[in-house]
């Protein structure tokens, strides 16, 4: 059982001053906004749809898990929906945060929202802290993001066995057998248009360049961070969101090909940091997820992976059967045509009683 927030010795929580700030103009024009609300007017509702979780995590997709933690660390009380295979909503927008009238996607959108609703994680930042957040978040996306999307959506071993049967187990059937492959493609068009430029004709090329730009990024991180809990201190930011959305997935999830996953789990203090971040604010999904519980999901995974490709290849097959078959032109049915004498016996023959 993990230790209560007060107990655990990396956890960092504000007392209950800092929750309620007023508004004011921080140094260098710097707006300081409120972490959570408490008093005045209700706020609307809030609820987050995006893809769920596994591998003790509390969403295996990363820019859902951006928002997760950034509402984790503003106090956002978001009502979160699963995505499974009984929503009938599109895909391909996830997460999407909806309040009333207003339905944001992307997370850079919904974390501006979140912030307009005075839930600001940011509240304690100096102006150039903010801007070394925005420096940190266009190197995340440029550097790391393409190789997490390698990881995941387009190598062959890690995409037919872990990623193409967790996504389609949550979507109905027969899309199941369908959209993983064009999020897949999605993924591999977004590579290409961030990486496949000259010199980088190739695949192989780009897929070497973007795996050299990743661990580049990690070791970047590795050293900005260093022995702090958070990128800016003690409280979590932003900042802080983007990373452990990037990063924990990529650590926990469970890989044939494990090439990204090998260096970051070199890389110590990120590993910590992910590690501190599911304890503290994620902690009661974290808590009920044991190592017995993964070896079952590893178990039904695999089995639905078999199941998986098992139906995939059936479909492939009857395809190229009907190809290969030969096409035989349409037959015509023949006509009969009656003789002169014929003719006449009918036309003249009695019709019966």
């Amino acid at each position: 059982m993990l230790p209560l927030p007060s107990q655990h010795p990396h956890c960092t929580w504000p007392s209950s001053s800092n929750h309620v700030m007023k508004t004011e103009q921080g140094g260098g024009g710097h707006f300081r906004g409120t972490r959570g609300r408490r008093g005045g007017k209700m706020a609307a509702p809030l609820e987050l749809k995006c893809w769920g979780g596994g591998w003790g995590l509390p969403s295996v997709h990363c820019e859902s898990l951006v928002v997760l933690a950034y509402a984790k660390f503003s106090g956002a009380p978001l009502k979160v929906s699963v995505i499974d295979n009984t929503w009938r909503g599109s895909r391909g927008d996830v997460p999407i945060l909806t309040s009333e009238d207003n339905i944001v996607s992307q997370p850079a959108k919904i974390l501006n929202f979140l912030r307009k609703q005075k839930y600001n994680a940011d509240y304690q930042l100096s102006a150039k802290q903010g801007a070394d957040t925005l420096a940190y978040i266009a190197l995340l996306e440029e550097k790391l993001l393409p190789a997490v999307l390698h990881t995941f959506w387009v190598e062959n071993d890690n995409y037919f066995n872990v990623t193409k049967p967790w996504f389609a187990s949550r979507i109905p059937f027969p899309l199941s057998l369908i959209l993983p492959g064009r999020m897949s493609k999605r993924a591999l068009n977004r590579i290409l248009l961030t990486k496949g430029e000259p010199p980088l004709y190739h695949l192989k090329e780009v897929e070497a360049q973007i795996y050299r730009d990743a661990k580049e990024c990690l070791n970047l991180l590795s050293n900005r961070l260093g022995t702090s809990q958070f990128f800016f201190g003690d409280i979590p930011t932003t900042l802080d969101a983007y990373v452990f959305g990037f990063l924990a997935p990529l650590y926990k999830v469970h890989f044939p090909k494990v090439q990204l996953q090998e260096h970051l789990k070199q890389l110590t203090n990120l590993c910590r940091f992910c590690d501190d971040i599911l304890s503290c604010y994620f902690r009661l999904s974290f808590a009920g997820f044991s190592p017995a519980g993964q070896d079952i999901v590893d178990a039904n995974l695999q089995k639905l992976t078999q199941l998986v490709n098992k139906e995939s290849n059936l479909i492939e097959k009857m395809d190229d059967n009907l190809r290969q078959s030969p096409q035989l032109p349409p037959r015509k049915l023949p006509t009969l045509k009656l003789t002169t004498a014929d003719e006449e016996s009918n036309s003249f023959q009695p019709l019966s009683p």
